[in-house]
């Protein structure tokens, strides 16, 4: 392995959520003001995420008061404390920019019904059932 992703490898977070363009976040962010330090909470759509590994970024957009607000955090960074992913939007593009020009109801984004996460653990899930009743029918014949 290189010097390189070593170091990278020590600074990346443990837990990082899976975000994706359409969800709904509230990210946790640190901010020092003088000699203070507090956590600040941004909630918005997230409208992109660009970058790999330690360089992994995402924007977040807020209306607040007729004012749109983009804010970029990067995933690993220390002064993110935490994200918390409120709701997974279901959108088809990667880049929401098409947000921007859009007000009130027409900023709306569908819910995802089945996430991606779900959808795989129930196929898991749904498989080790019919396993089970398959051994318990067994020895119900003897």
């Amino acid at each position: 392995m290189n010097v390189i992703q070593q170091l990278e490898k020590e600074q990346q977070k443990a837990k990082v959520p899976a975000l994706r363009a359409g969800d709904t976040v509230r990210v946790h962010a640190k901010v020092v003001e003088g000699t203070r330090e507090r956590i600040q909470m941004f909630e918005g759509t997230v409208i992109r995420v660009t970058g790999g590994g330690l360089r992994q970024n995402f924007t977040v957009r807020r209306v607040t008061h007729g004012v749109g607000v983009e804010r970029t955090f990067m995933i690993h960074s220390p002064r993110i404390d935490k994200i918390d992913v409120l709701r997974h939007g279901d959108v088809r593009q990667g880049r929401l920019y098409y947000l921007r020009g859009k007000v009130g109801r027409e900023a709306r984004i569908r819910e995802r019904r089945r996430l991606v996460a779900e959808v795989e653990g129930e196929s898991a899930a749904a498989e080790e059932p019919e396993e089970a009743t398959d051994e318990a029918a067994a020895p119900d014949e003897s």
